[in-house]
């Protein structure tokens, strides 16, 4: 088992220890006047009612430029803050490309956005439902969704409490997970008890502070070089310790051969498909009033992350050039530690006053604010999967109360937080980082191909869809525990021993056009086996091919061919009142002093 140090411990033990006893005092009292009143406003922002809209989608109100701040927050994890600047300050040109395929995976997510907030319910799992009812269906797309957010939860709080445990002065594995154990729980009641609201708050107010952290850091650096990007430039070379390749591709993976070549094109792939396609991304874009304000959204959002990760690549530049490659390798070979590094140079060292301390202070708050934000999105998330697919849908076909619902997510939301803090606990001190390349090759090998045959193919079904969801997951995970990440590498979780017959150490070029073929053989299979329907269900928006028992519902047909007024859009049902997307009720459950009939099961 490997027990190599988290790639977080050193960061602000590092920087830290670069101020003198008074600045990091100033350090910890800004950092928590700033921080615990944030998680206090996230809790109180929470739904005053339970209403199951506000609770997942907080009342799908957010507006293009509210609703790019907190998208901007979902998508600035942790891995991109301090990720991308470590990648630039140590690969130099492959970490550029990196910074660049954050920007371009908006452009994946502009694409998908219209349609996607058109078929939105509160999950994925209502989005396919809509192609294939049933709890086949709904038990996949949650399987989907629990894989790719629980191995992120772990590497995120994994490295929230290193680094608060760095911050208060102190280290070892005991003090680290007693530091997760905390920060997990306050994660844990905001989502509880805040919701999709108490959310919105904390990623608005974390995207403003990151903003203005990345601002004032990269207004210190390039006044050290005098605003002369050509000098920042060379001195980054120089910095590197390997002038002649900085500023050309193939450091990222060592080798000059083809599968050096494949993996860095893999690992582009990754980011640019895996990150539009997570689901606390996709979640997020309900929350839009329609279509055209979620495109809108996006691209407001595409202006703002691309701002944000200009920043980071002349960060990590700055990083190469005073703190030098080999000392950001030397504190943390994934290169986390480029940020804070930097941070407590530019402070001023043990030299720092006031300014410089409050400098720190900023960037900590940040870098804490966006673990949190991200940690509290995945977890809701996750929840959704587990309390409306599972339980509402599922077990309860439909026939529950919206107060229920939202207790059952409640408790869905502790259940995966207390899941995520045991199991982040128990990997303490491991090399834990390939679990967030598994959840985009998760969401990238399944839900990616799941999406685009959903929204655009007017052929695919049922056994498509499963064999996709299905396929796409045992493929991207497979392949992945096959690779020299998990094993056989000095890097990897298990570096002593040696199941690596896969050579690649990314995934997706070989899981992703899986994933869609067998999705094309699943779809055809599945017309075979269906025999077809009467004549009258001919226009159906999706085809013929629906036996008259597996007629999606809200397609506008019942299951006898007649037309129907599809669920989630606004048609009167019952006593003449409009079912609102995706809500719940149940038989004889009166909402607002009217009683609602109960959903038609899927």
């Amino acid at each position: 088992m490997s027990t190599l140090t988290h790639p977080s411990t050193e960061i602000l033990l590092a920087a830290s220890g670069a101020l003198d006893q008074d600045a990091r005092d100033l350090v910890l009292i800004g950092f928590l006047a700033f921080v615990v009143p944030i998680l206090f406003i996230c809790v109180l922002s929470g739904p005053e009612r339970d209403r199951v809209e506000d609770f997942y989608m907080a009342g799908r109100t957010l507006r293009p430029l509210r609703g790019a701040l907190v998208l901007s927050g979902v998508y600035l994890s942790a891995a991109t803050v301090l990720g991308t600047t470590g990648s630039v300050a140590i690969y130099g040109y492959d970490g550029l490309l990196i910074a660049l395929c954050t920007v371009l995976s908006l452009g994946v997510l502009l694409l998908l956005a219209g349609p996607l907030r058109r078929h939105a319910g509160y999950t994925l799992g209502d989005t396919f439902a809509l192609r294939a009812p049933g709890p086949a269906v709904r038990i996949a797309v949650a399987v989907v969704t629990l894989s790719a957010c629980v191995p992120y939860l772990v590497v995120q709080l994994s490295g929230a409490g290193v680094t608060t445990a760095a911050l208060l002065g102190l280290s070892g594995p005991g003090v680290e997970q007693t530091a997760i154990v905390m920060i997990g729980a306050l994660v844990v009641c905001a989502t509880v008890f805040g919701g999709m609201r108490g959310t919105v708050v904390i990623q608005v107010i974390k995207t403003l502070v990151l903003l203005g952290a990345a601002a004032a850091v990269t207004a210190v650096l390039l006044h050290r070089f005098g605003w002369d990007t050509d000098s920042l430039l060379r001195a980054a070379a120089q910095g590197s310790g390997r002038p002649d390749a900085y500023l050309r591709p193939g450091l990222r993976f060592a080798g000059t051969g083809a599968r050096s070549t494949l993996d860095l094109i893999g690992l582009m792939v990754t980011i640019v498909l895996g990150v539009a396609c997570l689901p606390h991304v996709t979640m997020q874009l309900g929350a839009a009033p329609d279509a055209a304000s979620a495109r809108r959204t996006v691209r407001h959002t595409i202006g703002i992350v691309g701002a944000f990760c200009l920043a980071t690549a002349v960060l990590g530049l700055g990083a190469a050039a005073l703190v030098g490659a080999p000392a950001v390798v030397g504190a943390d070979p994934g290169g986390n530690s480029a940020l804070l590094l930097l941070t407590a140079v530019l402070a001023g060292g043990p030299t720092a006053g006031t300014g410089g301390a409050l400098l720190v202070a900023l960037v900590s708050s940040a870098v804490f604010l966006t673990t949190l934000a991200v940690v509290a999105s995945v977890t809701l998330a996750a929840a959704a999967a587990v309390a409306h697919d599972l339980y509402t849908r599922v077990l309860r076909h439909g026939r529950t109360t919206e107060g229920r619902e939202v207790a059952a997510a409640r408790w869905a939301s502790a259940g995966a937080g207390v899941l995520s803090i045991a199991l982040a606990v128990g990997v303490q001190g491991w090399n834990v980082q390939f679990l967030s390349v598994i959840s985009l090759a998760v969401a990238a090998s399944s839900l990616l191909p799941a999406l685009v045959y959903s929204l655009f193919w007017r052929g695919f079904n049922r056994t498509g869809l499963l064999w996709t969801l299905y396929g796409g997951l045992v493929c991207a995970v497979g392949l992945q525990l096959s690779s020299p990440v998990f094993s056989g590498s000095p890097a990897a979780l298990f570096p002593d021993r040696h199941f690596d017959w896969f050579p690649l150490q990314t995934v997706v070029l070989v899981s992703l056009p899986v994933a869609f073929l067998l999705g094309l053989l699943g779809s055809m299979r599945g017309r075979r086996r269906t025999r077809v329907p009467s004549a009258e269900m001919s226009g159906m928006p999706y085809g013929s091919g629906y036996a008259p028992d597996e007629v999606p519902y809200g397609t506008g047909y019942a299951p006898d061919g007649t037309a129907r007024p599809p669920h989630g859009h606004g048609q009167a049902h019952g006593h003449g009142h409009a079912y609102e997307p995706g809500r719940t009720y149940g038989p004889g459950r009166a909402y607002g002093g009217r009683t609602e009939e109960p959903l038609p099961p899927e």
